[in-house]
């Protein structure tokens, strides 16, 4: 072949990686950020912390192969959130549990994993910030008690997961009543 023709071939190519590289490199802001909260974690001699970003870790590379991806993949920084949204969930229903069940010792360990989950979550909204969405979408829609499902969706839809469910709820559920 001539050189001519070798080299448009492998132009279209060599751009398309290019751009991969930079949309993996853009997507791994929170990985990133986790994996050098663990490596700060191992100079520290920190174990408790070091276990729990492992398990963050883990939990990335559980959610890629979910995706049929590779561990070795980047996970976007809107499935990472999500992720590390259902293990702080996870942790707040086990504390809740072992509190309940009388085991006050499993719930520090839990709480002292939920304080480290926490650190790489987005800022939440607070019940006050949520009010006026609540009572956008309430004169909206007209609702009342009956819709508050259809309520709380469209609130939870306008909040963009900035919100939690169950602040949520009991917005709507004060505002209703």
């Amino acid at each position: 072949l001539p050189p001519s023709s070798v080299t448009s071939r492998s132009s279209p190519a060599r751009t398309a990686s290019a751009s991969v590289c930079t949309e993996v490199a853009v997507a791994s802001d929170t990985q990133a950020a986790i994996k050098a909260a663990m490596k700060e974690a191992m100079k520290a001699k920190d174990s408790n912390r070091v276990t729990t970003l492992r398990s963050i870790m883990a939990a990335f590379t559980n959610e890629l192969v979910a995706q049929k991806k590779t561990p070795q993949d980047q996970l976007p920084d809107s499935d990472a959130e999500a992720v590390i949204k259902r293990l702080a969930k996870q942790r707040k229903d086990a504390i809740q549990q072992f509190t309940d069940g009388g085991r006050p010792d499993r719930a520090e360990n839990e709480q002292a994993e939920l304080a480290v989950i926490e650190e790489f979550l987005p800022e939440m909204m607070t019940q006050d910030q949520i009010k006026p969405i609540v009572d956008e979408v309430i004169a909206e829609m007209g609702a009342d008690k009956s819709n508050m499902g259809r309520i709380i969706g469209a609130v939870m839809q306008k909040t963009a997961g900035k919100a939690d469910g169950a602040d949520v709820k009991a917005v709507v559920t004060e505002q209703l009543s």
